[in-house]
């Protein structure tokens, strides 16, 4: 019963590795979904609910993670930081939920290069992040860990200033202001999934700065 208590080592990193995985499924989905906008190449309402199937998926990881970590005695790396990437995980998947639905919630038919540039930033982003998930668990891949999240880092600084590029174009005449109004708060949420990118690659840093 004792050994029930000690999960494997590889257990923990193979659900956050999973998760990760929704991640960048998500995000591929939502960058399909922001270059298909007005250009009737691709099933729009199809890549919404794949962005839904795989934050619904992510879920179902998370709660078994969570579940193990209630249940383990030990773990490979502080409890209190595999919760918290975990939870940053699905905060990422659920940021890119809230870009995919906001198309239809807010009738957004045409995308503009600014969002395409920032879905593009994300995807680069979410793919980073899920190689430094997986080669957290590996002590030789620690410097490319690092540099990983350090070019998370970088990509949402990048997606700062599109943002800030497109807002200020919004508002110089060229578009109505319901459209101006409903692309800003597009942009905002896409900015959003960088953010959350970008604070579980702290954590990660953390992780590796505490098991050095």
């Amino acid at each position: 019963m004792f050994s029930s208590l000690m999960p494997q080592r590889k257990e923990f990193f193979e659900l956050l590795a999973a998760h990760s995985d929704r991640v960048v499924a998500g995000a591929n989905a939502t960058l399909r979904l922001i270059n298909g906008l007005g250009e009737g190449t691709e099933d729009i309402p199809a890549l919404v609910a794949e962005v839904n199937m795989n934050e619904k998926s992510a879920d179902k990881i998370k709660a078994e993670l969570i579940a193990l970590l209630h249940k383990s005695f030990t773990t490979p790396i502080n409890r209190d930081q595999i919760h918290t990437l975990t939870i940053e995980l699905d905060n990422v998947l659920n940021a890119l939920q809230d870009v995919a639905n906001s198309v239809g919630m807010y009738s957004i038919k045409v995308s503009t290069g600014e969002a395409r540039e920032m879905a593009a930033l994300a995807s680069d982003a979410c793919m980073r992040l899920n190689r430094a998930v997986m080669a957290l668990p590996n002590k030789s891949r620690v410097e490319e860990t690092v540099n990983l999240c350090k070019e998370i880092d970088a990509i949402e600084s990048q997606a700062d200033r599109v943002q800030r590029k497109a807002i200020s174009q919004l508002f110089d005449g060229s578009v109505g202001i319901w459209q101006a109004m409903k692309m800003r708060e597009l942009y905002s949420l896409q900015e959003n999934v960088l953010d959350r990118c970008e604070d579980a690659a702290k954590t990660i840093e953390e992780i590796l700065i505490e098991n050095s």
